[in-house]
């Protein structure tokens, strides 16, 4: 037993040691990063921003691959079945740890089938209408939603993506009904508002932010404890009409559960020191976006936490996928 236990040790070790080398010299082909939402989105835009940079930094191809639908569903599925080498990432958001509880008879499990790499920054959302509505205001959104109620509706990314969240969470803090009306990706979802095909839309300041000053829409409010840096004359949510009503989107890195340590380590490195470069940060500040670091447990425990944030919201506004 003793000579058998010896020889498994020392097979072990090599495998071991083999992996760590193979680690150590990843990546030597493009890595595929699936961004599991429509294009033009947050998301996709700072997943392109990563992938550039990141290219940079290991002098490999960094490649985005859109896969939407199923309110991030279907592209999840795919990095989830891939293999555990360093080749397959999942740009989420916490439109994941929502759909944890929103969906709970989805193909995966996000901490079953999913290691954290890093997460990547947070932005507040605002609250956006057609300048047709004739509420200017959250009070004045308020009092008409009160007065028709389902007369109002508004759009979103799917089922799950922080637009819809806050918007049941904005129903369900306010004592109001507004219609849902789910699209594929937020960029139908913000067209449609534009165009006046849909009355509102919960939407990431730093993709709503230049057509709010263009005019395009009007900004009732956003949805931070305190007023965004880029939308400073606008309301929060909290200060005009509803106290305590927060609603943020965030959005990190994922590989596949089995990933080596080494990879998911020096890309965690890799990512931190993106995301700490003065002009990053002065960059997402101009649109919004506030950078964060954390090392791979930490970002676990942060989208555990999170998962049962959002649990409980759920189950107590006895929210529902469409």
């Amino acid at each position: 037993m003793s000579r058998a236990f010896r020889l498994w040790s020392a097979v072990f070790g090599l495998m071991l040691l083999a992996g760590g080398a193979a680690a150590q010299t990843w990546p030597t082909r493009p890595v595929k990063i699936v961004v599991p939402f429509a294009a033009g989105g947050p998301a996709d835009n700072y997943a392109r921003f990563l992938a550039q940079r990141l290219q940079e930094s290991f002098g490999q191809s960094f490649v985005v691959d859109n896969k939407p639908g199923g309110g991030s569903v279907i592209g999840t599925d795919i990095v989830a079945k891939s293999p555990a080498d360093g080749y397959t990432l999942l740009l989420m958001s916490n439109t994941h740890t929502v759909n944890e509880t929103l969906l709970p008879n989805k193909p995966f499990v996000l901490t079953r089938d999913f290691t954290g790499i890093a997460p990547i920054n947070y932005s507040d959302l605002v609250l956006v209408a057609h300048p047709s509505l004739k509420a200017s205001n959250v009070r004045e959104l308020l009092a008409q939603a009160k007065a028709q109620p389902g007369k109002i509706n508004y759009a979103s990314s799917g089922p799950g993506t922080p637009y819809h969240m806050a918007g049941e969470l904005f129903k369900s803090m306010a004592g109001v009904y507004l219609v849902h009306i789910p699209y594929r990706g937020s960029s139908g979802a913000r067209t449609d508002v534009m165009g006046g095909q849909v009355d509102l839309m919960f939407d990431a300041v730093t993709t709503m932010a230049e057509v709010v000053k263009s005019g395009k829409v009007k900004a009732l409010a956003t949805t931070g404890l305190q007023r965004s840096a880029v939308l400073p004359d606008v309301p929060t949510v909290h200060e005009a009409g509803v106290p305590q009503y927060e609603a943020t989107i965030w959005l990190g890195l994922l590989a596949p559960k089995g990933t080596p340590r080494p990879i998911v380590d020096r890309l965690n490195e890799a990512i931190s020191k993106i995301s700490s470069q003065p002009e990053v940060r002065q960059l997402w500040a101009r649109q919004g976006a506030t950078p964060m670091v954390m090392t791979p447990a930490a970002f676990d425990k942060y989208i555990q936490d999170d998962m049962a944030k959002w649990a409980r919201v759920i189950k107590s506004a006895n929210i529902k996928a469409e």
